[in-house]
């Protein structure tokens, strides 16, 4: 009895000790969560995709399955308008014009059609009608005939002929500097508005167009798709010396690289801070052969453009390009 008491007790301590190194050599759950938790619990690790420079691959944006943040999503926001400041340091309102009232029409004009075909256009209009007094006082048909090529003509020639009315019933022939003076002339809204308050008043707006509005919804900078509403939620991000500019620099990128149909990702700068990368061509080679204007090696948009601009003025109406 002695002899297998003893045999048990050895055996029943060899389980033991046996079980005793297996639990030192495998931590426990709980000693395994504090670790993950304190891993996910940085603000840091969400923010890190938008401080790496330029990875050879593109990262997604919001790290792992966990939502972007709000601060990490404004911060990737402004850097992203900080490259494209590189990008596009020439970047600026792609209408001709010398004056607010040109710029004004031009705006008006551009609706449902190109800055391009609208630059070609005006030449002509303002040649014949240079100030709020002519073209108030014009024959519609003439006034029809001359922006035809924009289309939508008679609608448009009701618009700019009752705003160049109201200019010079209502403001002596000048253009108003300021936003509820603007949006009520005919044809006027907030984005015609702040085009003009912008690059002829200096005053600083956010044109919510619709370059603007697919670009910064691409970006997740916001989910709303009514453009009064988009407008406040990217003002609320950006300073406002930054919303003129910040317009500029979104609208030439979304006409030259980050297109509707087919986005130009193999040739974009900031694929590492976009989330919807890979929505469009991502060979390198096949996505430089989508790029436009002077991106692309073509002309631009404007016939007169501004100094510093790096690509070719663009061709009169009915001259090839």
């Amino acid at each position: 009895m002695g002899e297998h008491g003893v045999s048990k007790r050895v055996k029943a301590s060899n389980r033991k000790a046996e079980g005793s190194r297996s639990a030192e050599s495998v931590p426990s759950a709980k000693a395994v969560e504090p670790v993950a938790a304190a891993k996910v619990s940085k603000p840091a690790a969400v923010a890190k995709p938008a401080k790496v420079s330029k990875p050879a691959k593109p990262a997604k944006v919001a790290g792992s399955a966990k939502p972007e943040s709000r601060l990490a999503m404004v911060r990737r926001a402004r850097k992203i308008n900080r490259e494209l400041a590189e990008v596009f340091p020439y970047a600026h309102p792609e209408l001709d014009f010398r004056n607010p009232f040109e710029l004004l029409v031009a705006t008006v004009l551009s609706a449902q059609t190109t800055d391009l075909r609208v630059n070609q256009t005006t030449p002509a209009l303002f040649a014949k009608y240079p100030t709020p007094e002519d073209l108030a006082a014009a024959v519609p048909e003439e006034v029809e005939e001359l922006i035809r090529p924009t289309g939508f003509f008679r609608a448009k020639t009701r618009s700019i002929m009752g705003l160049a009315a109201a200019l010079r019933d209502e403001f002596g022939g000048e253009v108003p500097g300021r936003l509820e003076d603007l949006v009520k002339l005919p044809g006027v809204g907030r984005k015609t508005a702040f085009v003009v308050l912008g690059n002829a008043f200096g005053v600083p707006g956010i044109t919510v167009d619709t370059h603007f509005m697919r670009l910064v919804r691409r970006w997740k900078w916001t989910e709303q798709e009514d453009p009064v509403k988009i407008e406040a939620e990217i003002a609320e991000i950006f300073p406002k010396s930054e919303w003129t500019m910040l317009s500029h620099r979104v609208i030439f990128h979304g006409r030259r690289i980050c297109h509707a149909r087919k986005p130009a990702c193999g040739a974009c700068p900031i694929t590492h801070l976009c989330p919807s990368y890979g929505e469009g061509e991502t060979d390198p080679e096949k996505a430089r052969k989508l790029l436009k204007y002077e991106m692309g090696g073509f002309p631009g948009q404007r016939l007169d453009p501004p100094p510093g601009y790096p690509g070719r003025p663009a061709p009169p109406l009915g001259a090839s390009g």
